[in-house]
């Protein structure tokens, strides 16, 4: 199963289309679905017009999903219930980062470096 997950916050750029057209090739190409799930969850950059605008350059491309699409912003209860799952396994930590060290981790080398492995097992009481 493939999927595609556009965020509803603007019109579609070639290199949204790409990504689409490439997932659905792959999951078509070796016998599998796709899957069209919206990443709707910014409520103040996402908009039900923009949804609607992508969907409808999504069909003039030729793109074709299987099931129905998926809005993650129907889907809260059970992103909740998932969480408090993880809760009561006492698998849920806080994290005391701020926005730019989630951001700069975003594009740092993730290889199992002595320092990586050492920051780690430095955070690893809290």
């Amino acid at each position: 199963m493939g999927r595609y997950a556009p965020t509803p916050s603007g019109d579609l750029h070639l290199g949204n289309i790409r990504t689409a057209i490439i997932a659905w090739l792959y999951a078509r190409g070796s016998g599998g679905q796709i899957a069209l799930r919206i990443d709707d969850l910014d409520v103040d950059r996402c908009s039900e017009d923009w949804m609607f605008r992508q969907l409808d350059d999504l069909a003039w491309v030729g793109l074709t999903w299987d099931g129905e699409q998926i809005r993650q912003s129907e889907r809260i209860p059970e992103y909740t219930a998932a969480v408090e799952r993880l809760r009561e396994a006492g698998l849920v930590y806080p994290c005391f980062c701020t926005r730019a060290e989630i951001r700069a981790a975003a594009s740092a080398p993730h290889g199992g470096s002595e320092e990586h492995t050492s920051e780690l097992q430095s955070h690893s009481d809290l």
